[in-house]
Order: C-alpha cells, then sequence, then structure tokens
C-alpha cells in the first residue's frame, strides 16, 4: 500500500491503467506518461471516466476465478477439495488455521494487495472529480472495498486525499468513513444505469444498510434501526424473481429485478469469470474438459451446506439450484475418481457459477455468469434480522415467511414450512443464519456473516472438516493478519500494528 503515500506513482500507475483502455490512444499521443502531472493526470473529466471505468475492471478481479472463492474458505459453507489441500500449505491454511496462515501467506497478501491499489486511485477520482456522478461512483467503489477490508482485517488506514491518515484507525473512524461515502454515493446517483457495472443509488442505501447491520460492536455504530430505514428505501424498488434456480442460468438476463448489484462479465476472454474452473468436479475435468460442470475441487460446499442445513426442507427449490449431485455428464458418461484416490472430487460440488453456454464448445474455464454483489433476497433477510434484534420476532418471520420462503418453495408455503410466529428471539437467530446459507450460499457473505453474529469460531470449527480435524481454529483467526510485505513496505503501519495472535 505504500504507493498510495505518492502522487507522482499515482499518476504513473493511472497511465498505465489507461494504456489498458482502448479509449486511451488519443490521450497517449498527447504526452509523455512520466512528465505528467498528478493534476494533467486527474483534471480531466474524460481521463476521469477512463480512470473509473478501469476502476471497475480492477474492482472485478476480486470476484474472478480462484479470488471469488478465496474469502470464502474457511467457513461452514465452504471448504477445499483433498487434492487442493496437498499443495502447497498456503492455501490449505485458510480452512486448517494453522501456522499456514501467518503474516507471509502470499494469498492472503494478493487479496490485500488487490484492494489498494482500487481504493487509492478511487481516493484521486473522488479528490479531482468536478462531476458529483463520478465522485460518487468513486465513492461506492471505495466505500465497498473498505467495507470488505474492515470486516475481515480490522482497522485499515483512511485514504481521503482532504484527510489523509495511513496507520491502521479505529474501527469507528473506518466504518463512519464508509457510511459518509454511501451516504455522499446514493444522493448522487441515478436510481437506474444503462450500463450495469455502474452503481445506482439503491446498490449504495443497500450497502448502507448492510453497514450499519454489520458494523462491529467496538465501532459504535451497529443499527438495527438505521438499517431498517435504508433498506425501506430499496425494496418497493425490486422484485424477487419467481424461480429461484432462474438467478443463476446464464442463459437467461441475469441483471433482473432481483440484482442491485453485480459484477458484470461473459462467457468471452478476457470477461470470463473462470469461477467454474475452480468450482467443479477434477473427475469431470478429466473425462471432459468441455463439461461446464468439470474443474478443480478449488472451494466445494461441506457437508453442513450440501446436507445437514437442508433437513426438514423437503421441496425447497434453492438446494438443487444451488449444489450439483449428480455427475452423469450430458451423453451419459460416469466420470471415474482418478486424483490420487481423493473421493470428494464425486462429492457434492457447487453449482451457481456453471455456466452451460460452454458445454462442447468451450472449455469450463470460459464461465462467464454474473457474480452477484447485492440482491433483494439478501437486503430482505437482513432487514429481517434486523427486526428481529428490536424485538419484533413476529413481523421479521411474517417478512422471511411471505418473500424469501415463499419462493424457495416455488411460490406457495404450506402450515409446516412456514415459521412459526411464535419462536423466540435467540431461535430466530439460529434459524436466520441457516436461511442465509440456503439462499446466499457461495456468494461472499458467509464470513461476514459469522464474524459479525459471533459465530465463527463455534461453526467453524464443528462444521468444516479440515478445521475440524486440525484442531488450531482460535478467535483471532476472524481477522486476517496483515501482511509482511505490508508491514515492511509501509512506515506508518509497524510490527507491533499487527492483528493479535499473528
Amino acid at each position: 500500500m505504500k504507493q498510495i503515500n505518492s502522487g507522482k506513482i499515482l499518476a504513473i500507475v493511472f497511465c498505465a491503467m489507461l494504456f489498458q483502455l482502448a479509449a486511451c490512444s488519443k490521450f497517449l499521443d498527447e504526452k509523455p506518461y512520466t512528465s505528467l502531472t498528478e493534476e494533467e493526470v486527474y483534471g480531466s473529466e474524460e481521463n476521469l471516466k477512463l480512470l473509473i471505468s478501469g476502476l471497475y475492471t480492477q474492482w472485478r478481479t476480486t470476484r474472478q476465478d480462484r479470488s471469488a472463492l478465496y474469502l470464502s474458505m474457511g467457513t461452514d459453507e465452504a471448504k477445499q477439495g483433498g487434492q487442493q489441500m496437498l499443495e502447497g500449505s498456503e492455501q490449505p491454511a485458510l480452512d486448517k488455521y494453522d501456522g499456514g496462515m501467518n503474516p507471509s501467506n502470499s494469498i492472503i497478501a494478493a487479496e490485500w494487495n488487490k484492494r489498494w491499489p482500487v481504493v487509492s486511485a478511487a481516493a484521486k477520482a473522488i479528490y479531482y472529480s468536478p462531476s458529483a456522478d463520478l465522485k460518487a461512483q468513486a465513492s461506492f467503489i471505495r466505500a465497498s472495498i473498505n467495507f470488505e477490508l474492515a470486516m475481515l482485517w480490522g482497522p485499515i488506514p483512511i485514504i481521503d486525499l482532504d484527510n489523509m491518515k495511513e496507520s491502521r484507525q479505529p474501527l469507528s473512524d473506518v466504518f463512519q468513513f464508509i457510511i459518509n461515502d454511501l451516504k455522499f454515493a446514493s444522493e448522487n446517483l441515478p436510481a437506474t444505469q444503462s450500463d450495469h457495472k455502474i452503481p445506482t443509488s439503491g446498490a449504495a442505501l443497500a450497502l448502507l444498510g448492510k453497514v450499519y447491520l454489520y458494523a462491529p460492536e467496538e465501532s459504535g455504530l451497529r443499527d438495527h434501526n438505521k438499517a431498517i430505514e435504508y433498506f425501506d428505501r430499496v425494496i418497493p424498488n425490486y422484485s424477487l424473481l419467481p424461480n429461484y434456480g432462474d438467478l443463476f442460468n446464464a442463459t437467461l438476463n441475469q441483471n433482473s429485478s432481483e440484482i442491485i448489484y453485480a459484477f458484470q462479465f461473459k462467457n468471452i476472454a478476457p470477461d470470463n469469470n473462470m469461477i467454474q474452473n475452480q468450482a467443479g468436479s477434477r473427475a469431470v475435468a478429466d473425462l471432459d474438459a468441455n463439461t461446464y460442470f468439470g474443474g478443480y475441487d478449488l472451494a466445494m460446499p461441506t457437508p453442513y451446506y450440501y446436507e445437514d442445513v437442508w433437513e426438514g426442507q423437503d421441496g425447497d427449490t434453492r438446494k438443487e439450484a444451488s449444489i450439483r449431485y449428480d455427475f452423469i455428464l450430458p451423453d451419459g458418461r460416469v466420470p471415474r475418481i482418478t486424483w490420487t484416490g481423493q473421493v470428494d472430487e464425486l462429492e457434492p460440488h457447487i453449482k451457481k457459477f456453471e455456466d452451460f453456454r460452454t458445454q462442447g464448445t468451450q472449455p469450463f474455464w470460459y464461465s462467464g455468469g454474473l457474480v452477484y454483489y447485492l440482491r433483494l433476497a439478501d437486503i430482505l433477510l437482513c432487514k429481517a434480522e434486523c427486526l428481529n434484534e428490536i424485538d419484533k420476532t413476529a413481523e421479521a418471520v411474517d417478512l422471511v415467511n411471505a418473500t424469501v420462503r415463499t419462493r424457495a418453495f416455488g411460490g406457495t408455503l404450506s402450515t409446516t414450512e412456514a415459521w412459526p410466529t411464535t419462536m423466540s428471539k435467540n431461535d430466530f437467530r439460529v434459524r436466520i443464519m441457516d436461511e442465509r446459507i440456503r439462499e446466499l450460499g457461495f456468494e461472499g457473505w458467509r464470513k461476514m456473516d459469522l464474524i459479525r453474529t459471533g459465530n465463527f469460531v463455534n461453526y467453524v470449527k464443528e462444521r468444516n472438516i479440515w478445521a475440524k480435524n486440525s484442531g488450531t481454529l482460535q478467535d483471532f483467526h476472524e481477522r486476517y493478519p496483515i501482511p509482511e510485505s505490508e508491514i515492511k513496505q509501509n512506515e506508518n503501519i509497524n510490527p507491533e500494528d499487527q492483528n493479535p495472535g499473528y
């Protein structure tokens, strides 16, 4: 993150980003990169538009290929395949929470390092842009990434050119900064966008509500009433798709009435998300690389996710739409385990990222369905959780029954399938966590959900086979370590600033 200290370096980085964009050819003809001042680079609205367009592409890499699955690992939702656990020590540590989970872990460092250049460049765009709309777009990007960084790494620097704070800041300040960015974005973004990669005011409002729900207790900013206020401004403008499975059918228009914000991908390189490459079965991949559910077992559902959480859920359409249990190929061939006897190659796999468009024509790494960030079902469940926390449990139950659960059971909810409005507040807390994994599995929220509810250690050590076998998971593992490379390069973050336990 040392690059945030130098405007000159950022200007050169920005020019390099422009070089990757076809639209910048005219800009390149005008002046050499290294002779541009920071004001010249950022002072042009045309340049800023190119910069922000590039930021969307950079931000998207955090939901592409392996990165889309790394932050789901080590939960009660996701675990790595057996063969993956034999390859090195750094990646297995994401599930084992053993000695490999340390400040020198290159995978954790890579995820940290992907995010900070985007935050830094967004801060420049916010500072220099004369356009409220461009400022709002950059504010949304910065807030979204800061939210993820703060939830997973804890206190972080605040990159604001008006008040730069390059050391780790208290979570109260960090989350207030995130809230301020999202308020500005919500007030200055339009309600609709023809370009779906650009967020709307609804996306900012939805994320603002989630921030008030997710903010750590120590920040003093968790506020269920405020969260509901923002959710209520979002919910009327979106609608659930009638069929849950249609959300993950890449042959349909995935920018549907339910989607508040999604990372835009298609099955053409370099815009393919490549997630199926990692989420599918190695046994299928070895038999036919053009089968759309082949892959390399990087992240798989835990037994809790593919079996236990569905007990008593007969008729829930989300099960078959989310998880693949059948590995017979479309032409009838049956794959066999081929890699060192790793029997989990044919255990249930995640299904949400499969892209049937590749079947028989392209290898499975050309998967290109959208990757959802914010959708209405998530917001409805979040609102219900907030209602429960302010002692409106019956109202929370009614909301879940009338929306998410009714859709899950095909549009009609029987008395057996409906949650009872007489349940206790604590019972609702348990049930809503299971409902979230059924509805939102592998969509990137589980680790944050476990952290904010205080369930991280208890759930993971019992439900994730690798964490359970290792027996080394501790409370401090809620947060990732600050990378060793960051501590060495950033003079404002010292060894004593490391997260406790590492």
